[in-house]
């Protein structure tokens, strides 16, 4: 077996060990607004569950060259944003949204997703989402490397549950119905495979 110690690996080598070995992770299509209120869209897969009492779920968003990405500024600014669970389909225009616009253009524009406002946040959601969430910020952690930040963490906290009724039955959301996505490496994705139970011990 191969023994790589991270220290010795350059900060693109270490990026492809992660991304090729925590697999299949989730991927969140995350709206947030400016300033000026133009409603910023970007997938996201750092991206996952840290609690359910109270329910926070963490994003994490890496700067490029120490330069902070427009989610991450509107996070911190306006403290809230909708996530939503990418499946198979939305996954064409939640891709889309990784184009990098400057920050007075929507990626909305090179979607076919339509907007619906939220109840708790001004965050406005998207329509085609089968399940999304408002949250708002409960904390910001920046990641660092040699006194450099290279990522903002966050933690948010659920407000608002929104769970399409078909995939939702007896408190329970239907997997197969849902038909989330996941990120591999590279470009790839990948969708449910088998599904097996295991009774715990």
């Amino acid at each position: 077996m191969l023994s790589i110690n991270p220290n010795q690996l350059s900060d693109r080598e270490r990026y492809k060990l992660l991304i090729g070995s925590i697999i299949p992770r989730p991927v969140a299509l995350v709206s947030t607004l400016s300033k000026e209120r133009v409603i910023n869209l970007a997938p996201i897969s750092y991206f996952n569950i840290v609690s359910a009492t109270p329910p926070i779920v963490s994003l994490s968003v890496s700067r490029r060259q120490g330069k902070m990405k427009d989610t991450a500024k509107h996070l911190l600014n306006q403290k809230e944003a909708v996530i939503h669970i990418i499946d198979t389909s939305i996954v064409n225009d939640a891709n889309e949204t990784a184009v990098e616009f400057s920050e007075d253009k929507s990626e909305l524009s090179v979607t076919n997703f339509s907007v619906v406002p939220s109840k708790i946040i001004n965050t406005p959601g998207i329509n085609e989402a089968k399940i999304r969430f408002e949250t708002s910020l409960y904390d910001h952690i920046e990641i660092k490397e040699q006194d450099q930040v290279s990522n903002d963490l966050f933690l948010l906290k659920l407000e608002q549950y929104y769970i399409e009724e078909a995939i939702f039955e007896e408190g329970k959301i239907d997997p197969l119905g849902l038909d989330p996505i996941s990120r591999l490496a590279g470009s790839t994705y990948a969708t449910l495979g088998k599904l097996f139970d295991l009774e715990r011990p």
